[in-house]
């Protein structure tokens, strides 16, 4: 798949991956190896809690928001490295049979001072259900590479 160089990443421009759907077995499964708390564990704890009912856990709905950033479309960005995830908020939480939807938008651009191969590149992320409540949130900073010299190239 053609990535995105950092000259070609436009403030304003949206990226969109999904859906993820979202299984009972899966969000149990995840938490008995990372987060093993019942409300993510056991139906009946789960019930108990202020969710009233089963839930995935932060660390998952982050793990699924990560699995489908390579995947946004028309093209992702040719990405060197993360940097950083500011603001990160969990408003809603997700639940079995939930159906994810990733929306990346660029809000800034930074050129390297000192490596002229690279800058950087910030994203208002949300991460969405079917009903379009905001499961993860957050503004996203990436290392991206710029467009090789064609001279060095040469």
């Amino acid at each position: 798949m053609t990535r995105i160089y950092f000259e070609d990443a436009e403030i304003g421009t949206a990226g969109k991956a999904g859906p993820y759907l979202v299984s009972k077995e899966e969000i149990i499964q995840f938490a008995k190896q990372y987060d093993p708390v019942p409300r993510h564990i056991n139906e009946e704890a789960a019930a108990r809690s202020i969710f009233g009912g089963l839930t995935a856990s932060g660390a998952h709905t982050f793990a699924v928001f990560i699995s489908l950033t390579p995947k946004l479309q028309p093209r992702p960005l040719h990405v060197l490295a993360g940097m950083g995830w500011d603001e990160l908020r969990l408003p809603n939480p997700v639940r079995p049979g939930d159906e994810l939807n990733l929306e990346a938008i660029i809000l800034e651009k930074l050129e390297s001072k000192t490596k002229p191969d690279r800058g950087i590149v910030r994203n208002q992320i949300r991460l969405c259900n079917q009903r379009n409540e905001i499961a993860l949130q957050c503004i996203g900073t990436i290392l991206v590479a710029r467009r090789p010299d064609a001279k060095a190239s040469a």
